[in-house]
């Protein structure tokens, strides 16, 4: 209610005020949102960073990185086919055979410090923290090391990580893999398994992907994204009336930044190079 003074001047103004303030909407426990890495929260192949991590301690040559290099180079240019998939699934991580889960954990810890903290998207982050606002679980799903994964969603308080397993014997690694290369359908089926698990509704749930090849991740559920998107996956999105956000600018943006068959790429090369080394011992 306003009150007026004799010559029409406010006096007063009495606001009314709800006997009991609104409720908020609960935050709800059955919603979550799944990010790729590689481009989409991380600038560049998480795996690239750990190699090169890696090499400073002594883990390739620089002959290993520069046949990495070039391999990465090759895959981006050809792209990737069921037969190199299938490679990489028996010789990904081999590069870590022989060293302790302690010991890699540690170092992927180094690795996210020195170099991946800057590499974030701070739109992306700006993303995942939206949805922890609203009281979403918000994990990560990708190829790269799920060690590696989980630093880098513990490091930006997030709910957890899926990532491709290493077998491990007595805290050390084979060189073999637990499962499924995490990468492409294979995401989807993960997805469905912990919704399943956790009780998650995915037609209420999020995706964030900067590649072509993680549309069955983003068509699984009710609000798909696609994040710095590769030509592909964006002409995709808009032909579906996807959200697209990209926060590379025009440089980047032309550069495209790592694709993705790239960094399955190195993850194979960097296996192929350390039985090289092994096998040199």
């Amino acid at each position: 209610m306003i009150e007026y003074g004799p010559d029409g001047e406010v006096v007063a103004e009495a606001v009314t005020v709800p006997s009991e303030p609104p409720a908020s909407e609960p935050a709800r426990t059955d919603t979550a949102a799944f990010f790729d890495v590689d481009n989409t929260v991380l600038q560049g192949a998480s795996i690239f960073h750990l190699a090169r991590g890696l090499w400073r301690r002594d883990f390739f040559t620089t002959r290993d990185i520069a046949a990495m290099l070039w391999k990465q180079a090759s895959f981006a240019v050809l792209g990737e086919n069921l037969e190199h998939v299938a490679q990489i699934r028996e010789q990904a991580l081999g590069f870590i055979a022989g060293h302790t889960v302690e010991e890699i954990g540690r170092i992927g810890q180094e690795i996210y410090d020195e170099v991946m903290v800057d590499k974030i998207w701070p739109g992306t982050r700006a993303l995942a923290q939206a949805h922890l606002d609203a009281g979403h679980d918000v994990w990560l799903v990708t190829a790269t090391p799920v060690e590696v994964a989980t630093v880098i969603a513990d490091r930006l308080g997030l709910t957890g990580a899926l990532g491709t397993v290493a077998e491990s014997v007595d805290g050390v690694y084979t060189g073999r893999l637990v499962g499924e290369f995490l990468h492409g359908p294979a995401k989807a089926v993960a997805i469905e398994a912990l919704a399943s698990e956790r009780g998650y509704d995915l037609a209420e749930c999020s995706a964030y992907s900067d590649s072509a090849n993680d549309i069955p991740m983003l068509s699984m559920v009710g609000d798909p994204c696609a994040v710095n998107p590769d030509a592909k996956l964006r002409h995709h999105a808009k032909a579906h009336g996807w959200r697209v956000r990209d926060f590379r600018n025009g440089r980047k943006a032309a550069k495209v930044g790592i694709p993705a068959a790239g960094a399955t790429a190195l993850a194979g090369a960097l296996a192929a190079a350390a039985s090289r080394r092994r096998a040199t011992r």
